[in-house]
């Protein structure tokens, strides 16, 4: 169990105490690649088993599965144990022959974007269902990049009041970009913001705009993909960036940090993980992991050992840490 990734901090006004070190369930909906029902649970529970506490699902997530399966994996744990959150603004619905979006484990189904008061309330009972809960701790508005005006004005008010409720005790926003975020942060009462990719070795465009408003807001950031889907994992042609396969230019600056750090003898993974908590609006980095083996790797990265030395090569390059 590591000192650092157990700290806990909470989101933002709420009551809510998260691990700085967080559970991501996209792979454990067959992202890609086909997951076990058994591997899948084995992953919750050895996270919960290393001191963690905070899991994150959401409906697109195999369209269901993973929610399913994180359900199932936490049916014997304490409920005052873990953290959970899932998001809404997609609801499922069968569909014969039917891609799912990448999820190899996902039923012949559809994920539709609905932001209307009905389809939140949809999702949430829906998701609640597949989770064999009553209630989740926060709740997220999910990527509703062409649904900007609707999901602030309709949305959120909905989600409010599940947080006004008690069926949700924090509400926030998840998207893979800043701006749209940045005016949820200024323009309402949510707890936390889950920024996937933006705020990264590569890529801390985040810290622009989003960063900054959540620093005077008293808003939480929880960062996703601190290897920018694979990139920063595996710096090769072919490795993915936002889900596709990276160009050129960003694979020889991804092999650059790589380069770098080894001269230092640190793992670029560990420096991956590591870069966004030196910002004080950071409160957990979300990882996810297909096998308990990937969770413990990133449980090593998280303590590795990160000199001085390598931050400041590291920023003279750009990959400059907030603060430092």
């Amino acid at each position: 169990m590591g000192k650092r990734a157990t700290q806990r901090h909470k989101l933002g006004r709420s009551d809510v105490e998260v691990t700085r070190l967080s559970l991501g369930t996209a792979p454990l909906g067959g992202l890609f690649t086909h997951v076990e029902d058994d591997t899948a649970t084995a992953v919750v529970r050895a996270a919960l088993a290393a001191g963690l506490n905070y899991v994150d699902t959401a409906p697109l997530y195999g369209h269901g599965v993973a929610e399913r399966r994180v359900g199932s994996a936490l049916t014997d744990a304490g409920r005052s144990s873990y953290v959970l959150s899932t998001k809404v603004g997609r609801i499922i619905v069968d569909k014969p022959g039917a891609e799912a979006d990448g999820y190899a484990d996902a039923p012949p189904s559809e994920a539709l974007f609905d932001y209307s008061r009905d389809g939140i309330l949809r999702s949430v009972t829906e998701s609640l269902d597949r989770l064999g809960l009553d209630a989740v701790d926060v709740l997220y508005i999910h990527d509703p990049d062409d649904h900007e005006d609707e999901a602030l004005t309709v949305a959120y008010p909905a989600v409010r009041e599940l947080r006004d409720q008690g069926i949700v005790r924090a509400i926030g926003v998840g998207m893979n970009q800043s701006r749209i975020p940045t005016r949820f942060v200024r323009e309402t009462e949510v707890d936390a913001v889950l920024l996937a990719g933006r705020y990264t070795l590569l890529d801390q465009s985040g810290n622009a705009d989003l960063l900054p408003a959540c620093l005077e807001r008293g808003t939480s950031i929880v960062i996703g993909g601190v290897y920018n889907s694979g990139l920063l994992a595996d710096p090769r042609p072919g490795s993915t960036y936002n889900y596709v396969e990276a160009p050129a230019d960003l694979v020889a600056r991804a092999q650059e940090l790589g380069a770098i750090c080894a001269r230092h003898d640190v793992p670029l993974k560990a420096a991956a993980i590591q870069f966004p908590l030196t910002h004080p609006a950071v409160a957990t980095i979300l990882t996810g992991a297909r096998t308990v083996a990937e969770l413990d790797e990133n449980l090593a990265m998280l303590e590795y050992d990160v000199p001085d030395a390598l931050w400041e090569d590291l920023a003279a390059v750009g990959a400059k840490r907030y603060g430092v």
